[in-house]
């Protein structure tokens, strides 16, 4: 299945904590232009749905409740400014917003705010899933390590041989070279080819 793009909005649907009520109005407005359903929100209430993303007002910070910052965190997060301290920056970061806002709202930005949120929560998402991918493999390299080590010793082979040998194998079982590598530590030896 194909991921929406980040350009389409409609349909979307957003969690809207702000406290002042001109922001509130002019947010309102720019969602149903774009074909977002907005849901007011304050931090003290429970969130009754999964939110598609999550306008925070600064004003509402430091969320203290795990609840509430583990329903942020299932969803791209806009934050709106209103002061640039550091003390004030440093709770926002603590949200970790895909895209932020300046305080008083215009109309004028909020789109593109949208969009560089979903789109950096899309790439985020892609790279942590890399990252886990390459960990497993960097994991996995101790077993490969010491499956070449064995087939080393058992055939008599230098290593370059033994792990080219170990490919072919894996590549011949339709396996990966780590599968093919646990079944070698496992049982001692290469498993003989099948077919």
């Amino acid at each position: 299945m194909s991921r929406p793009s980040s350009f389409s909005l409609r349909g979307r649907k957003a969690l809207v904590a702000i406290r002042d009520e001109r922001d509130s109005t002019i947010v309102r407005r720019q969602f149903e232009r774009l074909g977002i359903e907005g849901v007011a929100w304050t931090p003290a209430d429970p969130v009754g749905f999964a939110p598609d993303l999550s306008l925070i007002d600064d004003e509402f910070l430091p969320l203290l409740q795990p609840a509430q910052r583990a329903v942020l965190a299932r969803s791209p997060v806009i934050a709106l400014l209103g002061t640039e301290t550091p003390s004030r920056l440093k709770l926002v970061f603590e949200l970790d917003p895909a895209s932020f806002l300046i305080k008083p709202l215009r109309s004028a930005g909020i789109y593109a705010a949208l969009v560089m949120a979903f789109e950096r929560s899309e790439r985020t998402g892609e790279l942590k899933q890399q990252i886990l991918k390459l960990e497993q493999r960097l994991r996995s390299r101790r077993v490969v390590l010491a499956a070449v080590l064995q087939v080393m010793h058992s055939h008599a082979l230098a290593e370059p041989a033994a792990f080219a040998l170990i490919r072919r194998t894996a590549m011949e079982q339709r396996k990966s070279i780590e599968e093919l590598s646990a079944e070698i530590t496992a049982r001692g030896m290469l498993p003989r080819a099948t077919g």
